[in-house]
């Protein structure tokens, strides 16, 4: 991953997407290679220390039973935590900062087993920005959600990077990574097949050895990013 770019990772299923980020989040030892931050690998630092830099939503979260949304949210402030620094103001800040950035705010006393899917995901989204981290791991945080509030996850994952955090996500809607991703990394068969800013790299003959996708590349209409329309013209 680069700093301070929103990175995206793309590709058929069971290329390995999900696989990269968790060995990037350390919930996966590498079998080849080294997964290093600021220079160190990531086994020499603390779980604590680690997760006070580097945030992850997976991709199938789970929450105990009755717990309401803020509780939940408030869990992402562990990690600055300790026997001599207790809850304070700034935790109390963050969190109020969290459910706002994730326009989830009128749902902290709702339980999250009372949610809709798409109001999970949120949930999760806030905890993960109530962390706090320079980096922010997002393994397909636009499951379940409708695509209005799949373009507000994405605005807020474009804000957190033009604002100085370095965001990784993996998605599967290909003309959404490319519209809102400053580094793409295509994936096939466990490897990386392509990387790059989006215009740079992005191709039919790339889309097509990626999914087995005959397709024609155009300019999106808005964003002028590559725009995928599958089959030829």
């Amino acid at each position: 991953m680069l700093e301070g770019e929103l990175t995206v990772i793309v590709g058929p299923n069971a290329c390995g997407k999900s696989t990269l980020l968790k060995a990037l989040a350390r919930m996966l030892r590498p079998t080849g290679g080294r997964a290093l931050l600021d220079g160190l690998p990531l086994t020499d630092y603390h779980p604590k220390a680690l997760a006070r830099q580097l945030g992850l939503l997976p991709q199938s979260p789970t929450a105990p039973e009755g717990i309401t949304f803020s509780d939940l949210v408030a869990r992402g402030r562990y990690p600055h935590q300790s026997l001599l620094r207790q809850w304070s103001p700034g935790d109390e800040r963050a969190v109020a900062e969290a459910l706002a950035a994730a326009n989830v705010a009128d749902l902290a006393e709702r339980r999250v087993d009372e949610l809709s899917g798409g109001q999970r995901q949120r949930v999760w989204i806030a905890m993960a920005l109530a962390q706090q981290t320079s980096i922010l791991l997002l393994d397909e945080p636009t499951t379940f959600l409708d695509v209005s509030h799949q373009i507000e996850v994405l605005d807020l994952a474009r804000r957190l990077q033009r604002e100085g955090r370095t965001v990784v996500a993996v998605l599967h809607e290909l003309n959404l990574a490319f519209r809102y991703a400053t580094h793409v990394i295509v994936m096939r068969d466990g490897g990386i097949i392509g990387r790059g800013a989006p215009a740079e790299i992005v191709t039919a003959e790339l889309i097509e050895r990626a999914f087995d996708l005959p397709c024609t590349i155009i300019p999106d209409p808005v964003s002028k990013t590559p725009l995928v329309i599958p089959g030829r013209v």
